[in-house]
């Protein structure tokens, strides 16, 4: 295990060389052309071939095998986030309104660092069966169609023979030398919705002639933040937030609708339904009013589920690799994540690599957002040591209580 930590250590400069580029050259979801050419490029230079491109539009998967046995994968996701940048880094982003806010750029140079020493191990003989290297594009915004891409791997049929599927993300909210790890639900569902009020507008001297949508609306908002406090066991996770709340009217004009946007986060399935159909009564409170209402529900990533074998075994690896590690067991929170998906259909678990700066802590998803390179090998070291660990262990999903 030692061998292996130092081997990651080695490649410190390469990692960072690979993490910069992909830095300058961010791209949105579902446009990570350049992107995809240049992790190709950097495959070949490992002496890896078996290369499959254009999944998802600009996904890869990379494999190497050593004769019959185990199937495992390792997941990172490509895509950048619509935000200008604002860090002065001379590594800074060139395209214009597009930025590495969320350290996928960091997710592509780890897994680029596992894909190299898995290689040489394999070329060694040090290793028997298959492993796949997925790079994801699109884990931050969905098409046209509702779609992230992790749901293109799983139609193509990538994770078929996959026994078990291991990924990692970087947290600026913990220390270099610290992962975060949980098992069972560990990030939420997402489901987006949209609640259009519509009544009768007119003169807002006249509001008697009216049947008001912004009143109706006031009855509503106050049904949807009782919900969770009145309707949800408190001993299990579930939110609903407003951000949205539009209505085309004026000073002294009634509008005719009023439209209410917002976000349901949930941990396990059950509260997930149970949310929904309390969002759609409180909907009909509009009916009470004379108003009528149409609710949308956009089905987002589903919970993201950790294997319980394979998160400790995560937490084995990384204590022996380094004695010193903290280990935190916690839920990573309420955000959501589309290796969801992947987890969904195939054991897997995600860990939470510490990122942050002794001085400053950056938050992700802001135009500020850097993370501490020296997090970089340990990175790949995890995976690495998963990776071989995982390949020789059969894993048994355990019971899911979602």
């Amino acid at each position: 295990m030692k061998t292996i930590a130092k081997c990651a250590e080695n490649l410190k400069q390469e990692l960072i060389e690979w993490r910069r580029y992909f830095h300058q050259y961010p791209e949105l979801s579902f446009e990570e052309s350049n992107t995809s050419d240049y992790i190709v490029r950097v495959l070949k230079s490992f002496g890896i071939t078996d290369i499959e491109t254009n999944i998802a539009e600009h996904g890869i998967v990379a494999t190497i095998s050593n004769g019959p046995g185990r199937v495992i994968a390792l997941r990172a996701d490509m895509d950048a986030l619509p935000i200008q940048e604002k860090t002065n880094l001379k590594y800074a982003s060139k395209n214009l309104n597009v930025m590495h806010a969320c350290g996928h750029d960091a997710h592509m140079s780890m897994l680029l660092g596992a894909s190299k020493l898995l290689n040489e191990e394999m070329k060694d003989d040090n290793l028997k069966g298959t492993i796949k290297f997925i790079f994801q594009p699109a884990e931050e915004s969905a098409n046209d169609e509702g779609l992230t891409g992790a749901p293109y791997f799983i139609k193509n049929g990538i994770l078929d023979e996959v026994d078990a599927i291991i990924s990692v993300h970087v947290c600026p909210w913990r220390k270099v030398g610290e992962i975060q790890v949980n098992e069972g639900p560990s990030m939420a569902n997402i489901d987006n919705f949209e609640l259009t009020i519509s009544g009768k507008g007119g003169h807002g001297g006249y509001p008697h002639q009216t049947v008001d949508p912004i009143w109706i609306s006031s009855f509503v908002l106050q049904g949807i933040y009782s919900l969770i406090s009145r309707k949800i066991d408190p001993l299990h996770v579930g939110t609903i937030s407003v951000g949205e709340l539009k209505a085309e009217g004026s000073k002294n004009v009634i509008p005719e609708k009023v439209t209410i946007g917002g976000t349901i986060r949930s941990y396990k399935s059950t509260i997930r339904s149970q949310l929904i159909k309390e969002l759609e009564a409180v909907a009909k409170i509009c009916e009470a009013f004379g108003g009528t209402f149409d609710l949308t529900i956009q089905r987002g990533e589903p919970a993201l589920y950790n294997d319980a074998a394979i998160t400790r075994l995560m937490k084995k690896n990384a204590k022996r690799l380094y004695p010193d590690m903290k280990i935190i067991e916690e839920p990573f929170g309420m955000g959501g994540e589309d290796f969801g998906h992947m987890t969904a259909v195939v054991p897997g678990s995600m860990f939470f690599l510490g990122s942050a700066f002794e001085e400053k802590e950056f938050q992700l998803h802001t135009p500020q957002f850097q993370l501490n390179e020296k997090a970089l090998p340990i990175g790949v070291a995890v995976l690495t040591a998963c990776a071989c660990d995982l390949i020789n262990t059969e894993v048994r999903r355990e019971a899911d209580d979602n």
